[in-house]
C-alpha cells in the first residue's frame, strides 16, 4: 500500500549505514510517497559514494547541504517534500517493516500530534527501550518519545519546525513540546519498531555531557508550560531520583553478576547504558 507519508533520512559521514536506513524505508508495508536523504555536509569519500549509489539506484532523492546540524537537515528535507504526513529517520538507524503502517495509522485520531514506537538498541548496548509518549506534562521532566516520529506537515509548520540553533541535542524534545503545547498527545506503538544503533560516539551520549545546559534551554524556552505544571515536574523528577536510588541499592545488595535495571528512555538512561556497556567491553 502506498501512503501519504514523506520520509526524510538525515546523514552525515555514516557510510553504508545510510543505505541500510534507506532500504528499511523502502521495505515498509506502507510504502512512502517520497523518500529524501539529506546529506548534512558529509566529508568522508566512502559516505559520499554510498549517497551517490542510493541516488543512482532510485532509492531516494539526495539533497547535499553544507553542514548545518540535524535540525537544519530535517527542516530542509521536509520542505523539499509535499506529502501531508512526514516521518524522520536518522541515517544510522532502521525501521521494522510495519513502522510506518503502525504509526501513521495513529494520526487518524486528531488528538495525536505525532507517533513513534518503542525501540530496540543494538551495537554497544542492546535491549528494548519503552518510550511512553503522552501529553505535554509528560514531556517536561524527560523526553518521552524517540526522535524518529511521524507527524502532520501542518503541525510541523505551525510549530516552526526544528530549532536550527539547537545543534547540541534535544532538538526533537523541543519540537515535541511545541507540538504538544496547544494540546493533544504523542502516541507510541508498544512494540520495538525502531532499530537504534548505539556507539560510544553516538549523539545520545554526547548530548549527556551538557544535559543540564540543554535542559535549562528547554525550561527557559517553554517557561510558561513548566510554570503551569511545576508541581508535576518536581514530583516526577523526585520519583526518577528515588527509582534510581532504589536500583542502585538493589545492585549493591545483589553483588557482582546481578542483572542491570531496565533501561529508561529520555532521562539519560540510554546514554548511561551505552557508557556502562562501553566500559565493560574495555574492561
Amino acid at each position: 500500500m502506498t501512503s501519504d507519508v514523506a520520509v526524510v533520512v538525515t546523514a552525515f559521514d555514516q557510510g553504508d549505514l545510510v543505505r541500510e536506513a534507506v532500504l528499511s524505508v523502502r521495505a515498509q508495508t506502507r510504502r512512502p510517497a517520497e523518500v529524501v536523504v539529506v546529506d548534512d555536509g558529509s566529508t568522508d569519500p566512502a559516505s559520499r559514494a554510498v549517497l551517490a549509489e542510493v541516488s543512482a539506484a532510485g532509492l531516494a532523492r539526495v539533497l547535499h547541504l553544507p553542514n548545518g546540524g540535524v535540525s537544519a537537515a530535517r527542516n530542509a528535507g521536509i520542505a523539499a517534500t509535499s506529502a501531508p504526513l512526514v516521518a524522520v529517520l536518522d541515517g544510522d538507524d532502521r525501521w521494522e517493516p510495519d513502522f510506518l503502517a503502525r504509526t501513521a495509522d495513529l494520526l487518524v485520531d486528531p488528538e495525536v500530534v505525532a507517533a513513534s514506537s518503542w525501540l530496540r538498541m543494538h551495537g554497544v548496548a542492546a535491549g528494548v527501550v519503552r518510550a511512553p509518549g503522552g501529553r505535554a506534562v509528560d514531556f517536561l521532566h524527560r523526553n518521552a518519545c524517540p526522535a524518529s516520529i511521524v507527524m502532520r506537515r501542518a503541525g510541523w509548520a505551525a510549530a516552526g519546525g526544528y530549532d536550527e540553533e539547537m545543534r547540541g541535542g534535544f532538538e526533537d524534545w523541543d519540537l515535541a513540546l511545541r507540538l504538544l503545547t496547544p494540546g493533544g498527545r504523542v502516541a507510541v506503538v508498544p512494540e520495538p519498531l525502531i532499530a537504534y544503533r548505539t556507539a560510544p560516539a553516538s549523539a545520545n551520549v554526547h548530548s549527556m555531557a551538557h544535559r543540564t545546559e540543554l535542559y535549562r534551554y528547554l525550561v527557559d524556552r517553554h517557561r510558561p508550560l513548566f510554570e503551569r505544571h511545576l508541581r508535576e515536574v518536581l514530583l516526577a523528577l523526585d520519583a526518577t531520583a528515588a527509582r534510581r536510588l532504589a536500583d542502585w541499592e538493589d545492585l549493591a545488595v545483589a553483588g557482582p553478576g546481578a542483572p542491570a535495571p531496565e533501561v529508561t528512555f529520555g532521562d539519560g538512561g540510554m546514554a548511561a547504558a551505552v557508557r556502562v556497556a562501553s566500559a565493560q567491553r574495555v574492561g
